[in-house]
Order: structure tokens, then C-alpha cells, then sequence
């Protein structure tokens, strides 16, 4: 099993390879919001880094959100049109659980607290412990207000099976460690700020070896939580109702 995951979910843009044995080649950068630029040439240096021809490939994994609308529009169509090519499934991947499984992998050992930047002054955020290889939901995604953070904080560290405390990572997490530093959580390095192709892709495979089964490209959609921003704006800019 060859699996090629795309990341452009937050302002962390990449792509990378895995099989059986592990990650073959990983490739990211960050800014600038060139999700459009950055992806293509990824997919193409990892291929070629790890001497893996695309049409060897068996699944594209995706991060499907929540995230920047623009990033999760690019990486969904580019995962779509690549599977469609190749006659091949998509496995779609929430950010806030490959943040998560990023914390497992380096040895945390307590609940962990993920949280994506929204703006608009909101965050993204859900509440994972290990369950085995892979992150097991605490709290389902959900989009929140900054000073909400404590509260879910708090209701992981409850819900949670060992008793330690809640890491805090991702970009909202960096964001906003005002509104968490009151509630005991330990902030995770900027380093990991943003979800990672190759936690991603490893990930992806290890829920198919557990049974995960890939979409068909057109089933899969991005994980909004909020309405995109242009409609948002449309909204905003309607005249208000002529009262009767």
C-alpha cells in the first residue's frame, strides 16, 4: 500500500509519501497562503524523492479541515482529480487529529487539546486521547471563541482516561496561550503549529490498516464548521428586510 498525503489545511502547505515501512519522503512549507503554488510542486518532489512513479500510488490521503477555505478547497480538488486519474480511493483526515496524533508521536502521554485557527476572532477545536496507534476523540470538533479554550481545557483533562495534563497545539493554540495559560494546559512548541503532511499520511495508513475504507473522490468534502468567508461578507452586505 502506497499512500500520498496532501496537507493544506492551515498556513502549513505539503505533501508526502508512505508505505508499509514508514513516511518515504515528507515536504512542506509555510506563509504566504500559496496553497495553489506550493501543493503541485510538492507532490512532484516527493514522488521523485522517494523514486515512487504517481501511478504506483494506491490512496491519496487528505486533510479535509477545518482550516483556511481556500487551502481545504485546493487540497480536496487536487486529492479528487489525482484519485480520479489513478482510479483510486480518497481517505479523508480532520486537521485537529493529525495535530493530535503529532503530540502522540513525540511521547505525550495525556489528553491532548488541538486548536486551529479560525480567525475572525474563533478557533477550531476538538480533544484526543491515545487509543492505541491512533487518536481517539475526547471532544468532537467544534468552532469556539478564544475564551472558551479553558472550559475545553478542562473538559478533556475530566474526560480523559489518564490523568495527566492537556497539551495545547496549533496555530490557535499559539494564538491565543493567554486564554489557556489560567487553565494549567501545557502549550505545545511553535513547531508544531500546524498539522504535518507526513503525521498525516502515517496516520492515513494506519486507519486503513485498521479498517478505514477511502472514499470515491467526488464523495469527498471539506470540513468547514463555519460558513466560507465570501458568503459570510454577502450576507453582511444585504439590505435589511423593509419592516411592514
Amino acid at each position: 500500500m502506497i499512500a500520498l498525503g496532501l496537507e493544506s489545511a492551515t498556513e502549513l502547505v505539503g505533501a508526502a509519501v508512505a508505505d508499509e515501512v514508514g513516511v518515504r519522503a515528507a515536504l512542506w512549507s509555510t506563509g504566504r497562503r500559496r496553497h495553489v503554488e506550493s501543493l503541485a510542486p510538492a507532490i512532484d518532489q516527493v514522488l521523485a524523492h522517494s523514486e515512487i512513479p504517481l501511478r504506483r500510488v494506491d490512496v491519496v490521503v487528505v486533510d479535509v479541515g477545518p482550516g483556511l477555505f481556500t487551502g481545504l478547497r485546493v487540497g480536496v480538488a487536487t486529492a479528487q482529480g489525482l484519485a480520479q486519474g489513478l482510479r483510486i480511493g480518497v481517505l479523508a483526515v480532520s486537521s485537529l487529529e493529525v495535530l493530535a496524533a503529532q503530540a502522540f508521536a513525540a511521547g505525550w502521554p495525556g489528553a491532548v487539546l488541538a486548536v486551529v485557527d479560525a480567525r475572525r476572532g474563533e478557533v477550531f477545536t476538538a480533544a484526543y486521547e491515545r487509543d492505541g496507534e491512533v487518536p481517539g476523540e475526547l471532544l468532537p470538533p467544534a468552532l469556539l471563541s478564544p475564551a472558551d479554550l479553558a472550559v475545553a481545557a478542562y473538559e478533556a483533562r475530566s474526560a480523559a482516561s489518564v490523568p495527566a495534563d492537556v497539551l495545547a497545539i496549533g496555530n490557535g493554540a499559539q494564538r491565543y496561550a493567554e486564554a489557556l495559560g489560567g487553565a494549567g494546559v501545557v502549550l505545545a512548541a511553535p513547531s508544531f503549529a500546524g498539522p504535518s503532511p507526513a503525521a498525516l499520511v502515517a496516520l492515513g495508513l494506519e486507519r486503513l490498516r485498521q479498517g478505514a475504507l477511502p472514499q470515491a473522490p467526488e464523495a469527498v468534502q471539506p470540513l468547514y464548521l463555519r460558513p466560507p468567508d465570501a458568503r459570510i461578507n454577502w450576507v453582511q452586505r444585504q439590505p435589511a428586510p423593509a419592516r411592514g
